[in-house]
């Protein structure tokens, strides 16, 4: 069976928990384009799911063994490559090229799930910190500078929990993901109800 890629999960998880999370301005017409169809999203991930395999484990891979820190939420980094941008803020929009695999990393024996690196990748977008992604992605991207590379140990309360996702992440899997911000939109001005909204659903 082939695996469900992460960006179907996060069509999916998008449209539960952020549909009625922030009203008009910029962030409503980003949401709306986000959930413009499950067409839409079936056409991109069809893309991901066409990348040859020849280029799907095309990341980087460490020259030595990765010291990991202890990160917020439990979760576990290594920063491959220095940033030199910005970090990113709540509400603000994030590019990022990642791999996930279960039981390990690659070059460990762990299972790739999804990526969208290789010659036909291209960035995911992502709004930062108002639940469109797993929390230990919000997590880790809020903390990540613009041109930073790390490998991050999410546990999995802050992945898929109990229920695991689509079949090829199993129920309280550990996910291990290799990531890159590779640019950033400007922060939105945000309306005084999207600032209550962020007020009032801290992290």
């Amino acid at each position: 069976m082939t695996p469900i890629p992460l960006l179907a999960v996060i069509c999916a998880a998008f449209l539960v928990h952020t549909s009625n999370a922030l009203s008009s301005n910029h962030i409503d017409r980003r949401q709306a384009l986000s959930q413009a169809t499950a067409a839409s999203c079936a056409a991109t991930i069809g893309i991901v799911l066409a990348t040859p395999p020849a280029f799907a484990e095309d990341t980087a891979t460490p020259t030595s063994p990765p010291i990991f820190q202890e990160g917020p939420g439990g979760i576990k980094y290594s920063i491959l490559k220095e940033g030199t941008g910005d970090k990113a803020l709540r509400a603000q929009k994030v590019y990022t090229k990642y791999t996930l695999w279960t039981g390990g990393f690659g070059d460990d024996g762990g299972k790739q799930v999804d990526s969208n690196t290789g010659f036909m990748g291209r960035p995911l977008g992502v709004i930062v910190g108002v639940g469109q992604v797993i929390k230990g992605w919000d997590l880790t991207l809020l903390e990540m500078k613009e041109g930073e590379t790390r490998r991050i140990i999410v546990p999995s309360d802050l992945g898929y929990g109990d229920q695991g996702a689509g079949g090829s992440i199993p129920p309280k899997a550990t996910l291990y993901f290799e990531m890159e911000v590779t640019n950033m939109d400007p922060l939105p001005n945000l309306n005084d109800e999207q600032k209550k909204w962020l007020e009032e659903h801290p992290l």
